[in-house]
C-alpha cells in the first residue's frame, strides 16, 4: 500500500490567499517579502466587506442597532489580540495606525514627561528606524543620552556589553523582539531581568515576532509591546500597543479629540479611562475588526504550528543559499531564528538582483530595510532579503535559488 505523504501547512492554507494565485511576468508569483507586509486570507478580506456591506457605523458613538453591532465587533477584536498575546486585560491594548504610532505614543506621552538630561536610553545597534527615530527625538528635547548595544560576532545580540551600559541612569531599554535584517531572536526575558533590575522599563518591537510565534507578555515581562496588524495577516492601518494597564493609566493622553474624553468644558477637560485614553477620533474600526479576524486565522493553524514549520523551511533556505560561494549571509546562520535571509552578491547591487528575479515572478527586498545603522555598522550599503511565511514552500525556495543562480551566472558573465 502507498502512503501518501503528508500535507504541509503551505499545502493546507495556500487556497486561503488568492494573491498567491496570480502571474508576475508571465511567471507564478513567489511572494518572498513577507518581512515587509504579508499576504491577506479570504477571511479578513470577507471580513472587510462584510462590516462595509452590512453594518458600517460609528463605534461606542450611537445606540442604533448598526453601531451597537460595530463596537461589539471593534471591542470584540480588542479581546481576541488580548489572547493572542496573553495581556492580563483587554484594556491593555491600544489600536494604533501601526507599530511606528505605536512606539511614538509611548516616546511621546511617557518618554517626553518623564525622562530628563543626564537619563539613559539604552537600544541596540539593529534597531529598525521605527524604534530609533522617536528616542532619538525624546533625546533631543530631554537631554536624554542614546546607548547602543553591538553585536556578537555571530551578528546577535551581544548580552554583554548590554549589561556594561546598564546603569542607575538607564530609564528606557527599546530592542527588537526579532531582527527584521538579521533575524536573530533577542534574549528579552533577560534583558527585562536586568533592566529592571535597575528600576528601567522596556518596550519590545515584537514586529517580526508576533506573526510567527507564540507571544506571551506576562513571560516576557516586557512594559509595553508594540507591532503591526500588516505583518500578520491583518490590513494595513492598523497595528497595536500592549502596555501594563498601571503604566498607561498614569501615561497622558498622545492625541486630542473625540472619544479620547470624560467631560469637556470650555477651558479644559478629563479624560477617558484606558484603552480609549489613547484613541482619539474615529478609528480604523474595519480594519480593527479584520485585525481580530487575522488573529482568529492564524489561531486556526497555531503559532506553534506556524513557527515549526517556518523552522523548517528557514533551514532549508539557508542550507541552499549556502551553496554559492558568492553570496554573503548576514545574522545566525542557524537556531533559533526569523524565517528571512538577508544577503549579499559579490559584485551585484541588491537592487539589480532583486529587478532580475522579479522577472521571474519573485518578490524579494533590497535596501536597508529601514536600518541604515545597522547595515553601516556591517560595513555593507544594503543588502537582499528573502522573508518567508508559512504559506511559502519548499518547492517554492528551489525556484528561488535556480532563479538566483541564472541571475549570478548572468552577472558574472557580464561583469567578466
Amino acid at each position: 500500500m502507498t502512503i501518501a505523504p503528508s500535507r504541509s501547512l503551505a499545502d493546507l492554507c495556500r487556497a486561503d490567499f488568492p494573491i498567491l494565485a496570480r502571474q508576475v511576468h508571465d511567471c507564478p508569483l513567489i511572494y518572498f517579502d513577507n518581512a515587509a507586509t504579508s499576504q491577506k486570507p479570504l477571511a479578513v478580506l470577507n471580513t472587510l466587506e462584510d462590516y462595509y456591506r452590512r453594518y458600517n457605523a460609528n463605534v461606542h458613538r450611537g445606540i442604533h442597532t448598526l453601531s451597537a453591532e460595530a463596537t461589539t465587533a471593534y471591542e470584540g477584536a480588542r479581546e481576541k489580540v488580548a489572547r493572542f498575546i496573553n495581556a492580563a486585560y483587554p484594556e491593555e491594548i491600544i489600536y494604533t495606525r501601526n507599530a511606528s504610532e505605536a512606539i511614538n505614543l509611548v516616546a511621546y506621552s511617557w518618554g517626553m514627561n518623564t525622562l530628563r538630561e543626564g537619563d539613559d536610553i539604552i537600544l541596540t545597534v539593529m534597531e529598525h528606524h521605527s524604534n530609533l527615530i522617536p528616542w532619538q527625538f525624546v533625546a533631543q528635547r530631554t537631554g536624554a543620552r542614546l546607548k547602543f548595544v553591538e553585536l556578537t560576532p555571530e551578528q546577535t545580540f551581544d548580552l554583554n556589553h548590554y549589561e556594561s551600559l546598564l546603569s542607575d541612569r538607564t530609564r528606557l531599554v527599546a530592542v527588537a523582539h526579532v531582527s527584521n535584517t538579521l533575524g536573530c531572536l533577542n534574549p528579552i526575558p533577560e534583558i527585562v531581568r536586568l533592566a529592571h533590575a535597575k528600576g528601567a522599563r522596556v518596550l519590545v518591537d515584537a514586529c517580526q515576532s508576533v506573526p510567527h510565534f507564540p507571544i506571551d507578555v506576562q513571560q516576557l515581562g516586557c512594559d509595553w509591546l508594540v507591532a503591526s496588524g500588516h505583518k500578520m495577516c491583518a490590513p494595513t492601518g492598523i497595528g497595536f500597543l500592549w502596555g501594563r494597564a498601571e503604566l498607561l493609566r498614569q501615561m497622558p493622553p498622545f492625541l486630542g479629540g473625540g472619544e479620547m474624553i470624560a467631560d469637556v468644558f470650555l477651558d479644559h477637560a478629563t479624560y477617558a479611562d484606558i484603552p480609549h485614553r489613547f484613541e482619539a477620533g474615529t478609528p480604523a474600526i474595519a480594519e480593527a475588526i479584520a485585525l481580530g479576524a487575522a488573529v482568529d486565522y492564524l489561531s486556526q493553524w497555531g503559532m506553534e504550528r506556524i513557527h515549526a514549520y517556518e523552522q523548517e523551511l528557514t533551514a532549508y533556505l539557508f542550507e541552499r543559499l549556502q551553496e554559492f560561494p558568492e553570496v554573503t549571509l548576514y545574522g545566525p546562520k542557524s537556531g533559533d531564528r526569523a524565517a528571512l535571509a538577508s544577503f549579499t552578491v559579490t559584485g551585484v547591487h541588491p537592487h539589480d538582483l532583486s529587478t532580475m528575479l522579479d522577472q521571474s515572478g519573485i518578490a524579494i527586498r533590497a535596501g536597508h530595510h529601514c536600518t541604515q545603522p545597522l547595515h553601516r555598522y556591517l560595513d555593507v550599503q544594503s543588502t537582499a532579503r528573502a522573508s518567508l511565511y508559512f504559506y511559502n514552500t519548499r518547492a517554492e525556495i528551489d525556484q528561488f535559488i535556480a532563479a538566483l543562480g541564472e541571475a549570478i551566472a548572468f552577472f558574472r558573465e557580464v561583469l567578466a
